[in-house]
């Protein structure tokens, strides 16, 4: 999804300040790259069945869309992360 699109898809859903979930997925042994990048976030995991992945999911209070922009640019620079 292109950035503008989901700017105002965000703008249009939530009323900042408001809480957001982030949700990612990442192999088990790089799950501290993402998670160390996320002081202060509700944080919960789910195992593959496998268990070679694990899903991440985090939820704090943002202030506002680029606030959440700037946390999937930053989890864009983790090799190997999924943004969902």
């Amino acid at each position: 999804m292109d950035i503008q699109k989901f700017r105002t898809l965000l703008d249009e859903s939530y009323n900042w300040p408001d809480y957001y979930e982030f949700k990612f997925i990442i192999k088990i042994e790089d799950k501290l790259l993402i998670i160390d990048k996320l002081p202060g976030y509700q944080i919960t995991e789910t195992l593959s069945k496998k268990g070679n992945y694990t899903s991440i999911s985090a939820r704090k209070l943002m202030k506002s869309t680029d606030e959440v922009l700037e946390v999937y640019e930053l989890m864009s620079t983790i090799k190997g992360v999924i943004s969902l």
